[in-house]
């Protein structure tokens, strides 16, 4: 199952390839957060996002994060799965 899921921005890891370390329920990995690196929807430590396949897709509300993984984690076994997932991948 591939689901988007909230995340906190804790460190901009690499400013040339906007990378960013996010965590996800204690899980910390690092995203591409080159889609959310300019602009209105321009994102910095602190800030919340929706994370897809390695990447921040979305800005979002830390309102917002919390209802989301409210639901995830409601899911039980399919949300555990993804957090494995999640810890398991990284990117380089």
């Amino acid at each position: 199952m591939c689901l988007g899921i909230p995340g906190k921005i804790v460190e901009i890891v690499d400013l040339d390839n906007r990378t960013a370390k996010i965590e996800v329920s204690g899980v910390r990995r690092n995203v591409d957060v080159g889609l959310l690196w300019d602009g209105p929807d321009a994102v910095g430590v602190g800030d919340w996002v929706l994370i897809h396949v390695g990447f921040a897709i979305s800005r979002i509300d830390e309102g917002e994060a919390g209802q989301m993984l409210s639901a995830l984690r409601a899911l039980g076994e399919p949300w555990e799965e993804e957090l494995a997932d999640l810890e398991s991948s990284a990117i380089e």
